[in-house]
């Protein structure tokens, strides 16, 4: 069985490089890009980020076909994702071998958010929790220092906890027009 140790070394060459760009200024901000289209007939969400393309699809009790995650669940997915990454860079940073790492995520949603006499309950996923699993023969004190800067660093973590301004527009168009980029 591999672990991620050999990884890890990967990782931190590649770390030390990035730092180096960003101090040497070749590094800065980046706009991240995502869009999704509604497919007629099965109203699946396909979403195009780059050039890697994710299918979105409701349950069958809500009009879905079950192709694809929600998109709560991707938002969860995502989180999972973004905590196992955030913690393969701060290990290969600290020097803290892994020989696994697994994060779960949940949360809950009411199904019933926005109905008749249910205005109040929220629409979004709510009492997000998450379990990271690891196995290293680092000492506890070193697993928590990894945790302190995993939860300080973790940029959809954090996005969750502090929130964001989300601002947006629509672009409104009659049929027969041509569709304009937004």
């Amino acid at each position: 069985m591999t672990t991620l140790n050999e990884y890890l070394g990967q990782k931190r060459a590649a770390l030390l490089n990035r730092r180096a760009r960003v101090k040497s200024g070749e590094v800065g901000a980046v706009t991240l890009k995502a869009s999704a289209s509604a497919e007629g007939r099965s109203g699946v969400r396909r979403i195009r980020i780059r050039d890697f393309q994710v299918i979105s699809d409701s349950p069958p009790d809500f009009a879905g076909y079950n192709l694809g995650p929600s998109s709560p669940e991707l938002l969860l997915g995502a989180l999972s994702s973004c905590l196992t990454h955030t913690y393969l860079i701060h290990a290969s940073d600290q020097g803290v071998p892994l020989e696994s790492l697994h994060a779960e995520v949940s949360a809950t949603i009411d199904g019933r958010a926005g109905a008749e006499g249910h205005e109040d309950v929220p629409v979004y996923p709510q009492d997000i929790s998450y379990q990271v699993t690891l196995v290293s023969p680092a000492s506890g004190e070193e697993i928590a220092r990894l945790q302190a800067t995993v939860e300080k660093l973790c940029p959809i973590l954090n996005l969750l906890k502090r929130g964001n301004e989300v601002r947006g527009q629509v672009d409104h168009q009659q049929p027969g027009q041509s569709a304009t980029s937004a």
